[in-house]
């Protein structure tokens, strides 16, 4: 395979991406100039350096220099002493928890779990941080004691449906062995988000219903 080639499939592998968009990718970058690709280049080399993963909701950030080294690293808001430490949200992408910040509805905290679960699948904990959670909710270090709400925001396709069943089997096993947790309720986004519908594609007013109406 030639690097022509090469390079079609790696596009290929992006997030809704097919063949032939793939295709005019590689066809759109051949018909650039040689400063436009190295500036690129460069910029994702930038990126890419410039981005951390926040310790405790696990999102990508990029991280600003000058205040790297005062709050362990934490992203803006997990840093942040005006959210709402009693609930917290899960979401399987980056781009959901920006899709749901942008809505200016939910102002708790955050965690990532890096994925959906296809339904076929017999080992979840390769496809999610499910045991990462599940010490972020049950750790001494985190402010479960304050934890009132824990929201299963996850897509309502058959993977993301699959994937909140098996958070939420596990979860209420975490809270009803910690006597801490007893009063913590886990709940899901209401219907305002349509059967089948992307969390990363729903426009503020669905996300503003579904937070509103959840249960």
């Amino acid at each position: 395979m030639d690097s022509l080639h090469r390079l079609e499939e790696l596009f290929a592998h992006f997030p809704g991406i097919g063949p032939r968009q793939a295709r005019r990718f590689v066809y759109y970058l051949l018909g650039k100039s040689p400063a436009s690709i190295n500036e690129f280049i460069k910029l994702i080399e930038e990126v890419r350096k410039a981005t951390s993963e926040c310790p405790q909701c696990h999102r990508l950030f990029v991280t600003n220099s000058n205040l790297k080294s005062l709050i362990s690293n934490l992203c803006s808001v997990c840093a942040d002493p005006s959210r709402d430490t009693s609930t917290l949200m899960i979401v399987a992408r980056d781009s959901d928890f920006e899709s749901i910040e942008k809505s200016g509805t939910y102002k708790g905290l955050y965690f990532i779990l890096g994925g959906t679960v296809p339904i076929l699948d017999k080992e979840p904990e390769k496809r999610i941080r499910l045991r990462t959670l599940l010490e972020r909710v049950s750790n001494t270090s985190a402010p479960k004691a304050q934890l009132k709400e824990i929201i299963l925001s996850l897509d309502t396709t058959p993977d993301g449906e699959h994937t909140a069943n098996i958070v939420r089997d596990a979860l209420k096993n975490i809270v009803s062995q910690n006597s801490s947790l007893q009063s913590t309720v886990v709940t899901v986004l209401g219907r305002g988000l349509s059967t089948g519908a992307e969390l990363e594609y729903a426009d503020s007013e669905t996300i503003r219903n579904a937070l509103s109406n959840r249960k």
